[in-house]
């Protein structure tokens, strides 16, 4: 019964009374009834299991609320503070939520945040004091800024970093006419094949890690592998003169961790010769590509928006006649605001973080202009949530990667039924149309609109692309991350279905900064970080003490997926 605590309101209503259990059913169906409405709202309007408390200081002014936003994941607070309606809202993080239970409860001297962890319980009131320990939190120059004995923390707003490309390319798209176009003239044009990797060295031989996937299906004999270049930081065992192509290889100092490369063009004629994909031209099927797995059995995933991307108003690509008139954005609203994106791993877990890797398309290319599911949800807006809290809806028919709140992580195409199952989700993120389903190409690899895979209009579709996909191999379970060099949907699709994927999604594509990967080696107390692909150094910081990696020392404006070893 660990989870009895924190189930939203389904403990509580056994053992509440008759009336107490309906007036319980009657706030979830109003809640509900929110989520649903087709009006204007706010985010917390959103939060169709949130629970809130409110008291009354001993002033008889000053008004406390304090809103768990999903009692069954328990992680994200809000606490407001102020005289009568007019409220300052702070938002609280909890960083151990399958121990500690927050609530607000009338102390001796007043209202009180109780917080319990098993017999123990501590009280902490943190509107009190001048300055009080809300103000001095939020002045403390920290993202995460603890307070209540470090019980707690206030998520601060930081602006996220940006590096110049991210920060011109923005600027056109918000504020010159036509500076979308103009961006996607450029990456069709200039930047096209512009970090394509192309090095065989040769033919090799080596067997895949005895405790890694399954090597890819290639079309050589294992002692005929072609050798290619390794264009990446990783430090492997035993591949000093290449890597063969399609064998996964263990990452030094990193248990459980493996790396492979391949180039399409190896890729099997019994995996090309499976409709549902498109054969490869001659640039994407030399262009390498590198594969990293995660056994899952020993690590989490988490995942955190970005301080601004992917944002919540309306994508300019669905149809006018989808949109519902007077709404700022698909749910209702066009900020997170009361609620602070962060764009980085929590700092109280960096001691365990193994890696992180951007997560998916901007809102701006985050919604469909044509195909089927374009004209249905509101132009199906890609769908996301962190710790529990929905930022936007998640919509049927679009590649989801989800972790749930037992820590499970699945990578499936969201369906009508799956909204069962999300009270009790941790982490979702929603990101186009499958590359690989139940092993087979996905049903629009090959449509450039219905698919909106992103390229140019005459489905050049070529370019910079990072994917991510699940290998089951027994019972062990792999998350994998891919950097494809320059590829189209049908390369990628090829090429995990080599690897044995049984589900595949696209991630994000045409920059470093968008197809970025950091793996993190602690050393004499400092943190070096080795990179999918050579020339991702400039996209991390650099300060006394050494490296200052993206997504970790300091908030980013894109949204990331994070890996940390379980305790």
């Amino acid at each position: 019964m660990k989870n009895c605590l924190f189930v939203a309101f389904a403990c509580v209503a056994l053992s509440a009374s008759a009336a107490s259990a309906l007036s319980i059913e009657d706030r979830l169906a109003q809640q509900r009834a929110a989520y649903d409405a087709e009006v204007a709202k706010n985010i917390i309007d959103l939060q169709m299991y949130r629970h809130e408390q409110n008291a009354v200081l001993p002033d008889g002014a000053t008004h406390v609320q304090l809103i768990s936003l999903n009692p069954n994941i328990n992680s994200w607070f809000l606490l407001g503070v102020g005289q009568g309606n007019r409220r300052t809202y702070f938002h609280l993080e909890n960083p151990a939520p399958d121990a500690r239970a927050i609530s607000l409860e009338d102390g001796a001297s007043g209202p009180e945040i109780l917080i319990t962890e098993g017999r123990r319980s501590y009280s902490c009131k943190p509107w009190e004091g001048e300055p009080t320990m809300l103000t001095a939190a939020s002045q403390a120059n920290l993202p995460y800024s603890p307070i209540c004995d470090s019980r707690l923390y206030l998520r601060v707003p930081t602006r996220g970093n940006y590096t110049s490309l991210e920060a011109t390319s923005q600027f056109l798209r918000d504020h010159i006419w036509g500076g979308d176009a103009l961006v996607d003239f450029v990456k069709a044009t200039l930047n096209k094949d512009k970090y394509a990797l192309d090095g065989t060295l040769g033919e090799g031989g080596g067997n895949t890690a005895s405790d890694g996937p399954p090597s890819a299906l290639v079309r050589y004999p294992d002692g005929q592998r072609p050798l290619v270049a390794a264009y990446h930081e990783f430090k492997l065992d035993d591949a000093e003169g290449g890597m063969v192509s399609g064998i996964w290889y263990p990452v030094r100092d990193h248990r459980s961790v493996f790396v492979s490369a391949i180039q399409p063009r190896s890729v099997s004629d019994e995996v090309m010769s499976v409709p549902g994909a498109n054969w490869l031209d001659g640039v994407e099927g030399s262009a390498i590509a590198y594969l990293i797995a995660f056994d899952l059995s020993k690590f989490e995933l988490a995942y955190s928006r970005g301080t601004e991307h992917p944002r919540l108003d309306w994508s300019p690509r669905p149809p006018h006649y989808v949109r519902k008139y007077g709404l700022p954005g698909p749910d209702g609203f066009g900020t997170d605001d009361p609620l602070v994106s962060l764009g980085m791993a929590a700092s109280y877990d960096t001691d365990r973080l193994v890696a992180t890797f951007t997560g998916g398309f901007k809102r701006q290319h985050g919604a469909f202009r044509g195909g089927p599911l374009a004209g249905v949800n509101y132009g199906s807006h890609y769908g996301l949530l962190e710790h529990g809290v929905v930022f936007s809806k998640l919509w049927p028919g679009l590649s989801t990667i989800t972790v749930a709140q037992d820590g499970s992580i699945d990578m499936k195409t969201w369906e009508e039924s799956d909204y069962e199952v999300m009270p009790n989700l941790r982490f979702a993120r929603q990101n186009g149309t499958p590359l690989v389903e139940n092993g087979q190409p996905g049903p629009y690899v090959t449509q450039w609109m219905a698919g909106n895979w992103s390229g140019s209009a005459n489905a050049d579709l070529r370019t910079l692309r990072a994917g991510a996909c699940m290998i089951k191999d027994g019972e062990t379970q792999y998350l994998v991350y891919a950097y494809f060099s320059t590829a189209t949907p049908s390369a990628m699709t090829r090429t995990f279905m080599a690897y044995g994927c049984d589900y595949a999604m696209l991630l994000d594509m045409n920059a470093q900064e968008h197809t970025y990967l950091g793996l993190y080696t602690w050393k004499d107390g400092k943190i070096q970080v080795d990179h999918i692909a050579n020339g991702m150094d400039y996209l991390d910081k650099s300060g006394s003490a050494g490296v200052i990696p993206r997504f970790v020392g300091y908030p980013d404006n894109r949204d990331v997926f994070y890996l940390m070893r379980k305790e």
